[in-house]
């Protein structure tokens, strides 16, 4: 494929480093290690997701090393630098969840502060943790810099009589111990063996999902998304990253040819195939966005007509990441999907070629596996991720629905005001079958930083009512999260949307078939319970999450602060 873009390889750091007066800058990077031969090559900043706030990027500092390895080798100058990572699973169901969608946006900002001011010429970013991928992500397409992203790579799972283990069998066993199924010394087992060591969340959770939608994209090399955190295979990768944008950047190849609206749908098809997160939706509708490409909640439905869900794995089945490794991750499934004209093969991709050429001579699954099923024997025939309208959400809300919950849901709502009362709720066992849990002020906005609902959620699961009660919020969900859940209600409560009127005891119905989130209340009591309705107060005032709140979009729109 031939490409007609820019081909300067220094187009950015020549403004730099080149002549006379840029003499100062020059001695600065004497003592960062730059030799005279340095300032004539590309430099490529490695934006590294590094820290030991949690095990999801705990090992990403050697794996930045690895792709400085690999630009360095190809006659380029790497420079390797930070940016913050923050962890869901430590956080979450406490106050300090706030901060994780908000982590995203600061992710994206910082990268690009760093890059622009350093006069990068193109970019390797690594990421672990969930909000890590899309935040690279925004960045690089503000930046429009040749870049190939990394995944830092899954967790091994961890065991316990002979049954495999991740951070989401913690979150149940809490639910379990709450109703006395286990005990304490039971729980505290399983807390000491669900995480083993490096590497993101091991199921098809948001961290796993993104890394997949993002291959799928183009933006990783081949096999990113299914390669463990600790293994030689995830090193070469990030070896071949670095030498890689010293290719796009001989061939001109910008982020901007390869994020294309087909290559979009591309990502959102393979992430329906996989199961994968509803935290999907939001983040490939943000990552459009920075990309300047038209996505809306709408495509996802379009495309999950025709897109079987074929992978039999966590949370809502029973297989992990690691196990995907095993027999190939996700390129065959790939080139089934490509075979059936479920993809488009045309995309270019950070490799230099086409999807299709990347996929055609990968060998399929070993024969008689049972992870990924064929497309004409599906788990479900069309996608998991069901947008729902309706008078509860007229601009649109995101259901997990892969079939084993059913597809419809009518029951009562039980109202909450904060994550924190509906979980003790769960627990105390005040939430009984035909329950609808609605947990509102929870949203982009009202939040702020639309917290994400794991911990109620695995509260509902380790209690035995995953098929009794259903759950709905202005808030996400975890990717680890399943059952009959429904999130990003727009308008969220804060702003006024219907949510913010449900009262206990008003009946409530999720049509997963129709495509419908319907609160049965005529027109006129609606009206009239929002006439009486006042916003609360702000929760924050001053600092991130106060600026968050002014700035923030609809989750319908991928609640983005660069609007």
């Amino acid at each position: 494929m031939s490409h007609t873009g820019d081909k300067d390889p220094r187009a950015y750091s020549s403004l730099v480093v080149d002549g006379m007066e840029r003499a100062p800058s020059r001695a600065m990077l004497h003592a960062v290690g730059f030799s005279n031969e340095d300032f004539k090559k590309p430099q490529i900043g490695i934006a590294s997701t590094w820290s030991m706030v949690t095990p999801c990027n705990m090992h990403i500092n050697k794996l930045a090393d690895a792709a400085a390895v690999g630009v360095n080798g190809s006659n380029g100058k790497a420079v390797i630098f930070n940016t913050i990572t923050i962890s869901d699973g430590i956080s979450m169901g406490t106050e300090g969840m706030k901060y994780s969608l908000v982590s995203r946006e600061v992710i994206a900002d910082s990268i690009e502060t760093v890059v622009g001011c350093q006069g990068f010429d193109g970019i390797v970013a690594i990421g672990g943790c969930d909000k890590n991928m899309p935040g690279c992500m925004m960045a690089i397409s503000r930046l429009n810099r040749p870049s190939v992203f990394v995944y830092g790579g899954t967790i091994m799972p961890g065991c316990h009589k002979d049954k495999k283990l991740d951070v989401v069998s913690v979150f149940e066993a809490v639910g379990a111990r709450a109703n006395n199924k286990i005990d304490d010394a039971e729980l505290a087992t399983i807390e000491a063996k669900a995480i083993p060591g490096a590497g993101s969340c091991g199921g098809m959770y948001t961290a796993n999902t993104m890394a997949s939608a993002i291959e799928a994209l183009g933006m990783s090399l081949p096999n990113s998304s299914a390669q463990a955190a600790i293994s030689e295979d995830k090193r070469l990768d990030c070896e071949r990253a670095g030498a890689a944008v010293l290719e796009l950047l001989k061939k001109g190849i910008k982020p901007s040819d390869i994020m294309t609206k087909a290559a979009f749908e591309n990502a959102i098809t393979v992430v329906i195939a996989l199961g994968g997160s509803t935290n999907a939706v939001l983040h490939l509708l943000a990552m459009a966005n920075a990309a300047h490409v038209d996505l809306t909640l709408d495509d996802f439905t379009r495309i999950g007509k025709h897109v079987p869900l074929v992978a039999d794995l966590k949370p809502s089945g029973k297989y992990q990441m690691a196990e995907l490794i095993e027999i190939g991750g996700i390129q065959p499934l790939m080139k089934v999907l490509l075979d059936k004209g479920l993809l488009h093969g045309n995309c270019l991709t950070v490799t230099g070629k086409t999807l299709a050429e990347n996929l055609a001579d990968v060998n399929p699954y070993p024969d008689g596996q049972d992870m990924i099923r064929s497309l004409d024997n599906p788990i479900k025939k069309d996608s998991h991720l069901v947008v729902l309208y309706g008078n509860l959400a007229s601009e649109g809300a995101v259901a997990k629905i892969t079939g084993k919950e059913g597809l419809a849901f009518t029951g009562t709502a039980k109202v909450f005001d904060a994550e924190e009362q509906a979980l003790q709720s769960i627990l105390n066992g005040d939430i009984v079958k035909g329950d609808v849990i609605v947990i509102r002020y929870e949203g982009p906005r009202g939040g702020p930083g639309m917290r994400e609902m794991l911990s109620p959620t695995s509260a509902i699961m380790g209690k035995g009512l995953g098929k009794d009660v259903a759950l709905i919020t202005d808030g996400r969900f975890s990717g680890g999260t399943h059952g009959f859940v429904v999130g990003h209600i727009t308008p969220e409560a804060y702003v006024g949307g219907a949510l913010a009127i449900v009262e206990n005891g008003d009946t409530i119905t999720i049509d997963a078939e129709h495509n419908q989130l319907t609160l049965h209340l005529d027109d006129q009591e609606i009206a009239a319970r929002l006439a009486q309705w006042q916003q609360p107060a702000p929760r924050y005032v001053r600092g991130v999450l106060a600026k968050y709140a002014k700035l923030v979009s609809s989750a319908s729109l991928g609640a983005v602060t660069d609007n």
